[in-house]
């Protein structure tokens, strides 16, 4: 029996994935989590074998959310369901210790088919991703310029260039307006790039 915690900040999300699963011999919905605090205090407090987990949600989400999950369960799989297409975020999500990632515009059977490998021990991860952990691994020389941003330059980045203000995305990360702009500073100094408007050129010719 594969114990499986749901963790998104959408009530319908939740409800249809527990009626996907539910179909499912072997696979039990033990408990959800409508952030990922929440999904930190639900995995402290009972073991699960896998956490199906959306990328972005309210406070602590994202890779952030990933690597805290693994330090706790370091057993305990992970499939990231996730609105984000994987040029964005699918190796990072990997590389922070995942075992898996979906965009929720998958098919029902494709994720049923995600969770059962990855609880056999397996890894789901598609041709695209694939590719990108590749290139990575062989340290490709024509990397692009938003890939040397560390985990969390990444996020900012991606509000930033998504139209988020300096105090919302502060907000959203539980950071100081300060700090959000010491790591703006640095995103532009890392990407040679002189404002938010050439970010958002950027991040618009790579689909970001």
């Amino acid at each position: 029996m594969t114990r499986i915690l749901i963790a998104d900040d959408h009530t319908l999300v939740r409800e249809g994935l527990k009626q996907i699963l539910s179909s499912t011999p072997g696979l039990v919905v033990a408990a959800e989590a409508v952030d990922g605090d929440q999904a930190l205090a639900r995995v402290r407090g009972e073991e699960f074998d896998l956490a199906l987990i959306d990328m972005s949600m309210p406070g602590l989400s994202g890779i952030d959310l990933i690597k805290r999950l693994k330090l706790e369960r370091p057993k305990m799989r992970i499939l990231v369901l996730s609105m984000h297409g994987e040029q964005q975020y699918a190796v990072r999500a990997f590389k922070a210790g995942a075992s898996g990632y979906l965009t929720k515009d998958s098919a029902s059977e494709q994720l049923v088919a995600a969770i059962l490998k990855i609880a056999a021990g397996g890894v789901y991860i598609s041709a695209a991703a694939a590719e990108q952990l590749a290139i990575g691994a062989m340290g490709d020389p024509g990397d692009l310029p938003h890939k040397s941003l560390s985990d969390r330059e990444f996020e900012v980045f991606r509000l930033l260039v998504a139209g988020t203000s300096i105090t919302d995305i502060a907000d959203a990360l539980h950071l100081s307006v300060k700090t959000v702009s010491t790591h703006k500073t640095r995103i532009l100094q890392k990407m040679n790039m002189a404002s938010t408007a050439e970010l958002v050129r950027y991040a618009v010719e790579h689909k970001l």
